[in-house]
């Protein structure tokens, strides 16, 4: 069996060994990772030597909206080439799986883009980034907290108004089987929320905190209802202070909250995103948090029938809302170790982690077992200059 030696895994959490423990990975005649053993310390194992880089699976993005000029609450039937063009896009530049995220928008069109996922999803192919459920971000949202979503279409917490948009419809967070919605950000604090909340859980639909005015006691308490993650956390919610810790205070207390982290270096100061990862290793999740100019140049571009202005990877209304982003997700994991100093843990928070929240909660030893070696990364250089590949390319 052929091995490859001196090889390091991302690790989320610290350990005795931190980012210097070493492994050999084991691929049989087809290509597929058979075996992966911890090296004892010191130890020269025969193998083609990697010299230290990275093994990872390929990265999950649980918040992305769209790309190649694609608004994923806007898709028809007649996008779907269009789609699947983008999910090439996405499988080129390291992204495994993602749950495409539908903005607060319209019953009829969300209605309409589930049904155009779910068509898609059944299209699947070798060379395309999958689908996972998608990701509903409101209509539940708190109106001063609702950024660039739109206020015409925001809507109260209440059973009626959730069964109008999903019913018919499988929720599930599942990771080996997908259904079509598998995640829903709203504010907790809302009247109405709680039971939108035991509604959710009950269909299997992981439930986000965002775009959220609640602070630190409500952000708690809808911890203990089944909220187990938070959007673009500091983002459309209020910031940790020293007499208001908010939501991401409560949630690291907690300890088993997800963080969705968009680490452009302008929804979240670098500074800020490290002490995040550094308190909190294991429940920081990159999402890229793509726009529909994902793929595309700089310039003016739409949300909606908005104009949405498109520099230097940021994306603003005209009136200087933030609204997104248009970096691909593993930019985010090498911006973050750039600043946290800390690769493993970067990698582990575009690859690894992400699937935790979806239910995989797999090291990734364990996940990297029975893959095409193909299909995983390969990280290498130093914190300043991380770079990634295909595993399997010379």
């Amino acid at each position: 069996m052929p091995w490859l030696t001196n090889v390091r895994l991302p690790r989320a959490a610290a350990c005795r060994h931190g980012d210097g423990r070493r492994w050999r990975v084991g691929i049989d005649a087809d290509g597929i990772i058979e075996r992966v053993e911890p090296l004892p310390d010191g130890s020269a194992a025969a193998g083609q030597n990697w010299n230290g880089d990275w093994l990872s699976p390929a990265g999950v993005d649980l918040q992305i909206n769209g790309g190649l000029g694609l608004a994923f609450p806007e898709l028809t039937p007649a996008d779907l080439p269009q789609l699947e063009a983008l999910l090439e896009r996405l499988h080129a530049d390291g992204v495994e799986a993602i749950s495409p995220t539908l903005v607060t928008c319209a019953v009829a069109p969300l209605r309409q883009a589930l049904t155009v996922l779910a068509a898609a999803r059944l299209r699947h192919r070798p060379g395309r980034c999958r689908l996972l459920g998608a990701h509903l971000e409101g209509p539940f949202l708190a109106p001063e907290r609702r950024g660039a979503h739109p206020r015409e279409h925001l809507a109260a917490p209440g059973l009626a108004a959730l069964a109008e948009r999903i019913d018919g419809f499988r929720g599930g967070a599942g990771w080996h089987e997908p259904a079509d919605i598998a995640l829903m950000t709203l504010a907790p604090e809302l009247p109405g929320a709680e039971a939108v909340i035991t509604e959710l859980r009950r269909r299997g639909i992981a439930v986000c905190l965002g775009h959220s005015a609640a602070n630190e006691v409500e952000a708690a308490a809808s911890f203990s209802a089944g909220v187990t993650m938070l959007t673009h956390t500091f983002n459309a919610m209020a910031d940790m202070h020293r007499r208001a810790p908010g939501p991401a205070a409560a949630a690291l207390l907690r300890g088993d909250v997800a963080l969705g982290l968009i680490a452009d270096g302008v929804h979240v100061a670098p500074t800020m995103a490290v002490l995040l990862q550094r308190l909190a290793p294991t429940q920081v999740v990159l999402v890229s948090d793509s726009l529909a100019p994902y793929g595309l140049g700089d310039g003016v571009h739409r949300w909606d029938e908005r104009p949405l202005i498109v520099a230097d990877g940021s994306c603003r209304l005209e009136d200087g809302t933030l609204a997104g982003v248009t970096l691909p997700l593993l930019e985010g994991a090498v911006r973050l170790a750039r600043w946290s100093r800390e690769p493993g843990r970067a990698i582990a928070a575009a690859t690894v982690l992400p699937r935790r929240v979806l239910g995989d909660h797999r090291g990734a030893e364990a996940l990297l077992g029975g893959r095409p070696l193909a299909d995983c990364l390969r990280w290498s250089g130093s914190a300043d200059a991380l770079q990634w590949k295909r595993a399997g390319t010379a």
